[in-house]
């Protein structure tokens, strides 16, 4: 938005003269749906990311390694998509965790552009190490929140990704 049209904005009146608020068919910030999910997503990281330092990790480190640990090898496209981070986030952290030993790569056979990412031994043994104060830190979100609301909430989410992400659903694109 352009300073002249915020000026618009913030001068116009109604037919009686009287400043208008342009935010009047906009809903209130407090039942922002990405602030909302914001706001949540960074109470739980708060309980997460202290122990994960300690570990000298951070919490994009931490999901490469998880996602590495359920499958056998991914490319960093793929490794990208499954951690919800950029692909040249995921080339960066891919260069910290190698070069620690956590995590290693092999040529593709299909496609020698390609490299695969895998977790070495060492970043098993990392989880390992991490997975039960991990499950600690579930258990207190689950104890204050309620196992039946965490269920509930595991859920929605899934189901709001779903629907969002669903491309034969018919596009109401707002802009």
């Amino acid at each position: 938005m352009t300073s002249s049209s915020k000026t618009k904005l913030s001068n116009a009146k109604n037919k009686s003269g009287q400043r208008t608020n342009p935010l009047t068919n906009l809903r209130r910030f407090d039942r922002s749906l990405p602030m909302s999910l914001l706001k949540a997503h960074e109470a739980v990281l708060r309980t997460f990311i202290p122990h994960l330092r300690a570990h000298d990790l951070s919490t994009q480190q931490w999901r490469v390694m998880r996602a590495l640990a359920e499958v056998d090898a991914l490319d960093v496209s793929e490794l990208a998509d499954a951690c919800s981070l950029l692909r040249p986030s995921v080339s960066r952290i891919v260069q910290n965790l190698e070069g620690r030993g956590i995590i290693g790569r092999r040529p593709c056979e299909r496609d020698s552009r390609r490299s695969l990412v895998t977790i070495t031994d060492k970043g098993l043994n990392v989880i390992a190490q991490i997975a039960p104060e991990s499950e600690s830190r579930y258990d207190y979100i689950e104890s204050r929140f309620g196992a039946k609301n965490l269920t509930q909430l595991y859920e929605l989410l899934h189901e709001l990704v779903d629907a969002l992400d669903d491309p034969s659903a018919e596009s109401a694109d707002p802009l």
